[in-house]
């Protein structure tokens, strides 16, 4: 049997921030992770974009914190990796307008929080980025609707945020952080999955691997990405939370980029909820697609986070290369499906979950929704704050902690990131 002060369940990039934060205040952290890598579930398959348009103000916070940490992830980590440093590609952001956006709600808030930005008229777009179509082709419709292929009527204005950017490779991103994390003392068990969380008066006590090994610990950290309900459920917590959350499958697909829209002229990633889509350069002059989860396009629930198709399907990615091309009307559609297909833990209202539970030393980082690699470095910061709170006996489902971030000198309420929130006013995508 090992002993720890905290296990945290989960390598990927937050659970390993998280392991980091806790090993460097000096915790012993035991991370256990039930693949055979680190990073090598959902965190591999992310986009990683670094961007700032969220539809609520804490999230907006946190993202220009975490950009900075991003800014200079090299002295975050404050350990050199022989393998290598994840690296902060910026390339600007640009936001389509779309009937009923936030935009101003948005824009608001970035100016609130000191993120440059510039609104641009349809003109104005396409006379930065020529090979941009800025048709309205409102709402979005499934690419075998009648009215998939009619014109537009009409052109879009957007916003600009020159300060976003992607990190360009997020395993990595997550190897440096469990290095750091390792450099602090923390220990990693790879292939090593949870059967059981043990409990004892109210509180957790410990967990117990499929090979029937148990380790001791008063604190037990959820950072199980799609597998993050059904620990929940063993922990017993799960009936408590206001926000639902669980496995989606989602498919990422990839497009050689024309010769009008290469990264190496400066191309920006682009979001496009008028068509139902988002897209982003990649070293190499390629192009990530993804999809912003509009009405027309079920949602793909998924029962066994261990049981699922991880291959490119056709459909998704006829859907993808067609709504792509909407907006590149340049672009050479390949004949082969390239690209992934990953899980998200998603929540009711695209928001993560960054909270304690009422089992005592039972913390859970899930919920994240596609939309938090971005965050992955201050996540790990949220939730050793939220342990140390649990410990100075504040409890934070009456007295919501507070953490302050350097760059703003602003508090980000952690209580909009908790489980028994009402359900947040979001963009109601991936977006949040």
């Amino acid at each position: 049997m090992q002993t720890a002060d905290v296990v945290v369940i989960g390598a990927g990039v937050i659970g390993s921030a998280t392991t980091l934060e806790l090993a460097r205040r000096g915790r012993r952290v035991i991370c256990v992770d039930a693949g055979s890598g680190v990073g090598a579930g959902s965190t591999s398959s992310s986009s990683a974009i670094i961007r700032f348009h969220y539809s609520t103000l804490d999230s907006v916070l946190t993202s220009w914190e975490a950009a900075a940490l991003w800014d200079d992830f090299a002295g975050h980590l404050g350990v050199v990796d022989e393998n290598g440093t994840a690296k902060f590609i910026r390339t600007g952001c640009l936001v389509f307008d779309f009937p009923g956006s936030n935009r101003d709600t948005v824009l608001s808030m970035l100016a609130d929080v000191g993120i440059d930005y510039e609104e641009l008229t349809a003109s104005e777009i396409h006379g930065r980025w020529p090979a941009l179509d800025v048709g309205d082709y409102w709402p979005p419709k499934s690419v075998d609707d009648p009215g998939f292929a009619d014109d537009a009527h009409g052109v879009l204005d957007g916003y600009y945020t020159p300060q976003a950017g992607f990190i360009d490779d997020p395993m990595l991103a997550a190897c440096n952080l469990m290095n750091a994390a390792r450099h602090h003392g923390a220990t990693l068990r790879l292939n090593s999955r949870v059967t059981e969380i043990r409990r004892s008066g109210g509180n957790v006590t410990g967990v117990t691997l499929a090979s029937g090994e148990q380790i001791d610990a008063p604190v037990v950290i959820n950072v199980g990405g799609p597998f993050s309900k059904g620990l929940n459920r063993l922990a017993g917590v799960a009936d408590e939370m206001r926000i639902g959350h669980g496995p989606m499958r989602q498919e990422v697909h990839v497009a050689e980029g024309p010769a009008d829209f290469l990264m190496s002229d400066g191309v920006p990633i682009v979001t496009d909820v008028n068509v139902g889509t988002y897209f982003r350069p990649q070293l190499g002059n390629t192009i990530l697609v993804g999809g912003t989860e509009p009405d027309c396009d079920p949602l793909e629930w998924v029962d066994d986070p261990a049981v699922y198709n991880d291959l490119p399907t056709a459909e998704g990615f006829e859907r993808s290369m067609l709504r792509l091309a909407r907006r590149l009307p340049s672009l050479g559609i390949p004949h082969r499906p390239v690209g992934l297909a990953a899980l998200y833990d998603a929540s009711d209202d695209w928001v993560p979950i960054y909270d304690k539970t009422s089992l005592g030393g039972f913390f859970m980082a899930c919920g994240s929704s596609g939309n938090q690699f971005k965050n992955a470095p201050l996540s790990g910061i949220f939730m050793a704050e939220l342990v140390e709170a649990a410990e100075r006996g504040i409890d934070h489902d009456v007295t919501p902690v507070q953490y302050v971030g350097p760059r703003t000198g602003r508090a980000i309420d952690l209580g909009a990131f908790s489980r028994l929130r009402d359900k947040t006013v979001t963009s109601g995508t991936v977006l949040g």
